[in-house]
């Protein structure tokens, strides 16, 4: 693998405090980015920093909450005052849900549709008006529930959709500004979120339910975060340089293969 592909880049990652968000962001570093995490949880973007200054990496802190759009505009701008001109977006910011139409409550889908949907436009904005100067890539989270029917993620898969759409969008209004718009749509990945929902839900029960959602998935295991991180170097590196107006599936197979 060659070191060092995201060489002289300034990259902007929301959500970098925990899960993938931090992995992006770790990898990035470890790529030779400068990277500005953004996140509404200062302590963990914190300990995302952490981790990459420590071993030699750059990286600025931001708190920021994705769905309020000054607050986005503005946290770019200073992100690109201290550490250069932005040449690099992912919007990864997001929350979950677990529900169908009927328990899904509206202040459920007001609060997914304000951060997975306001949020990637709201980053999406920013970005398009940072790399306008220069070009650059963006890479939106969607997820395999933007496009298959997974029961009980009603909510959770009208926001992923809308993240697909979006990205198509903006890919096919700015390609002549060089600037290339893919997304990823990861399935089960290991992260914190995972192992809250399973103590939450099956306490003392949490190791044979994880086996069983593991088993799910045609490569039978989850993702990792790393996983879902090296496929963003890659998509924001120049390696990717034909690719636009893709959604990319990290899945183990969920979406075309059969048990």
């Amino acid at each position: 693998m060659n070191r060092y592909r995201l060489e002289h880049k300034v990259a902007v990652v929301t959500g970098g405090g925990s899960g993938i968000g931090r992995a992006i962001c770790i990898r990035f570093a470890e790529e030779g980015a400068a990277v500005a995490i953004l996140d509404i949880a200062r302590d963990q973007a914190t300990q995302t920093a952490e981790q990459i200054t420590g071993t030699g990496g750059k990286c600025r802190v931001y708190e920021c909450d994705v769905t309020h759009q000054q607050t986005v505009l503005d946290t770019f701008d200073k992100a690109a005052n201290d550490l250069g001109t932005i040449t690099t977006v992912v919007n990864n910011a997001g929350i979950a849900h677990v529900g169908n139409i009927e328990n899904a409550q509206e202040n459920d889908v007001d609060r997914l549709i304000a951060v997975n949907v306001k949020g990637v436009y709201n980053g999406l904005l920013a970005a398009v008006r940072q790399l306008k100067k220069e070009g650059g890539a963006i890479l939106n989270l969607a997820s395999t529930a933007s496009t298959l029917g997974i029961p009980e993620r009603f909510a959770y898969s009208l926001t992923k959709g809308a993240v697909v759409a979006m990205t198509y969008s903006v890919a096919a209004d700015y390609v002549e500004h060089n600037i290339r718009c893919n997304c990823v749509s990861p399935a089960r990945v290991h992260t914190p979120f995972v192992d809250d929902y399973l103590a939450m839900n099956y306490p003392g029960r949490e190791k044979e339910i994880f086996e069983t959602l593991s088993r799910a998935q045609p490569i039978g295991r989850m993702g990792e975060p790393m996983e879902v991180a090296d496929a963003a170097v890659f998509l924001c590196s120049g390696e990717s340089s034909f690719i636009t107006g893709a959604n990319i599936p990290i899945d183990g197979g969920v979406a075309t293969l059969q048990k």
